[in-house]
């Protein structure tokens, strides 16, 4: 069966694997996620049944049955007596898992989940940013200050200008000593590092203008100014924001 046929039942099948992945059931996770969240099998339908998926896929029912385990896992499938695998309502999703956030970000044109992504992190590293202002011993001011120094040289090089904008980031993170909201602040960066649509087009000028507001974060957090950081961070998250997004024309959703 090509890419371009579809199973007797009218399910469209996925591009053939040229190699088969080493974790079968994975990989027909991955393919499932996409079609959930794409709309191809819609909130409170139920998934095709067994062999179909089997055909589909080419793989066995243990595969298929280790697949649709993983999805309940992720909050996208519920397993109902005589009703079958029934999908479930966006609401019921796990938005930090990794299949689910990166498919929801590529299919959501209005940039609403990355605009959601940046309030709970605007959210999150405004509190660590006050506590930061607390807690930071001279090291971590030192730290915070050769950072943004540095960052003043690499304007030119947006690539490691971001790595060091993160190191910023996290040091701030680290200092706060929450543990828990730097987790899930990190888990949500990993996922759209390497995004352009969350990145934008890293120009000098966006470069020069961040930096600026990690200035100024970084002197109330020197300045022992819990207010004062939390809010340059709001800020400063805020407006790098959304400049990355200017080029798009989805209506912004950013609220307080």
């Amino acid at each position: 069966m090509t890419a371009s046929q579809e199973s007797p039942g009218g399910v469209s099948v996925p591009p053939a694997w040229v190699r088969r992945p080493a974790n079968l059931a994975r990989a027909v996770t991955a393919e499932l996620v996409e079609r959930i969240v794409r709309g191809v099998h819609p909130s409170g339908t139920p998934l095709p049944p067994e062999p179909m998926l089997c055909e589909t896929f080419g793989v066995s029912r243990t595969v298929v049955r280790e697949a649709v385990k993983i999805l309940q896992e992720k909050g996208l499938v519920q397993v109902r007596q005589g009703a079958g695998t029934m999908v479930t309502p966006p609401t019921s999703w796990d938005m930090l898992d990794e299949l689910v956030l990166a498919a929801t970000i590529d299919m959501d044109e209005s940039l609403a989940i990355l605009d959601d992504l940046v309030v709970t992190r605007r959210l999150l590293e405004s509190d660590m940013a006050y506590l930061a202002a607390r807690l930071a011993g001279e090291e971590t001011i030192e730290r915070l200050l050769a950072l943004v120094d540095r960052m003043d040289e690499l304007v030119d090089d947006h690539v490691t200008y971001a790595e060091h904008d993160r190191a910023f980031h996290d040091v701030i993170m680290q200092a706060s000593g929450n543990r828990i909201a730097r987790a899930v602040v990190r888990a949500l960066e990993s996922q759209v590092i390497n995004t352009a649509r969350y990145m934008g087009d890293p120009q000098r000028a966006q470069c020069v203008a961040s930096n600026q507001g990690h200035r100024r974060i970084y002197e109330r957090i020197a300045a022992h100014d819990p207010e004062g950081a939390s809010e340059a961070m709001f800020t400063h998250i805020t407006e790098a924001w959304l400049v990355r997004r200017k080029a798009s024309s989805a209506p912004v959703r950013l609220q307080r």
